[in-house]
Formats: structure tokens, C-alpha cells, sequence
């Protein structure tokens, strides 16, 4: 498939996927916010699979764009820079998620279904890394 990452470039971004886990992690244990709060929204993000419903292409779509790091930076960044504490806490958590989703694999997706992503293909016919 054209568009897939392999060898060392995988690797390093699955690695990087678990510094950014890490990280935020670390940076959310600095907050003194409730770890209730990060457990329950570590997973939102995968409800938005549920865009799958509608198609291949709109899954796709709606999946990608709770899974790339733009939005959660700028909750980092709301949260930082302005008095909403909690922004900053969503934001990490969000991005803890994406970035485990990364060290485990699971990249952006193409249209053509769930299993297809940046990081290869995912299920019964996944690469080995």
C-alpha cells in the first residue's frame, strides 16, 4: 500500500508515539487533576470509530480528526496560556491516547476501511514490525 511507513521510520514513530504518552502523562500528574477524569477520557477519543458507521470514508474521516495532535495542542495551549484549567488537562489526555494509540500501531486511516493506516495495515493480516 502507498502512503505506509516501514522499517526504521515505523519504529521511530511508534517510539515517539510512547514518549508522547509519557509525557503528557508526566505533565498531567503535575496538574493535581483526577485521575477518574484521565481514565474516562483517555478512551474517548476512539468513540469517534463510531464515524465507521456511515462508510468507510467517513469513518476515516471523522476517526483521523479525533486522532491527529491538532486539537489536543491547542487545548495544551488554551489551557496554558488562558484560566481554563481544564483544557489543559483534556489536552493532555487526549494526547496520552494518540500517542499510546501510535506506540501500539494504529495510525490515521485511508478510506478503503479501519485497518488501513499510516503505520500499516492493522488485524488478521497486520506486517510484523
Amino acid at each position: 500500500m502507498a502512503g505506509v511507513v516501514t522499517g526504521a521510520p515505523k519504529l521511530i514513530l511508534r517510539l515517539e508515539g510512547l514518549l508522547v504518552l509519557a509525557a503528557a502523562a508526566v505533565a498531567y500528574a503535575r496538574l493535581d487533576a483526577s485521575w477518574w477524569l484521565f481514565a474516562i477520557l483517555f478512551l474517548a477519543p476512539d468513540l469517534f470509530m463510531a464515524g465507521y458507521l456511515a462508510g468507510p470514508k467517513v469513518g476515516a474521516a471523522v476517526y483521523n480528526a479525533a486522532h491527529w495532535y491538532g486539537v489536543p495542542l491547542a487545548l495544551i495551549a488554551l489551557g496554558v496560556f488562558t484560566p481554563v484549567p481544564h483544557a489543559l488537562a483534556i489536552g493532555l489526555t487526549w494526547a496520552a491516547h494518540i500517542g499510546f494509540d501510535r506506540a501500539l500501531g494504529y495510525g490515521l486511516k485511508y478510506a478503503d476501511g479501519f485497518g488501513s493506516s499510516h503505520l500499516g495495515q492493522i488485524g488478521r493480516s497486520r506486517e510484523p514490525m
